[in-house]
């Protein structure tokens, strides 16, 4: 099993962005507000939680294979 080293804050803004990008998803799914209102807040809801997901995963994924990397210059 992998384990993934994952502070306090990185958890709580991955959390933060998948939310906003589910919400985005449900605004686009449902027919909670008039429809271009909705459409306009769903596809900025998404985009933003998109977007932002990105660079801390950029992040986690480095740290990740950071030990990896060093290991292969070694031998």
């Amino acid at each position: 099993m992998k384990e993934l080293d994952v502070s306090v804050p990185e958890l709580f803004f991955i959390g933060a962005t998948r939310g906003m990008a589910g919400a985005g998803i449900g605004l686009l799914a449902s027919n909670y507000m008039a429809p271009e209102t909705r459409r306009h807040v769903g596809w900025t809801l998404l985009g933003i939680g998109l977007l932002t997901t990105a660079p801390i995963l950029a992040t986690v994924v480095a740290r990740t294979l950071q030990p990896r990397l060093t290991d292969l210059t070694r031998s």
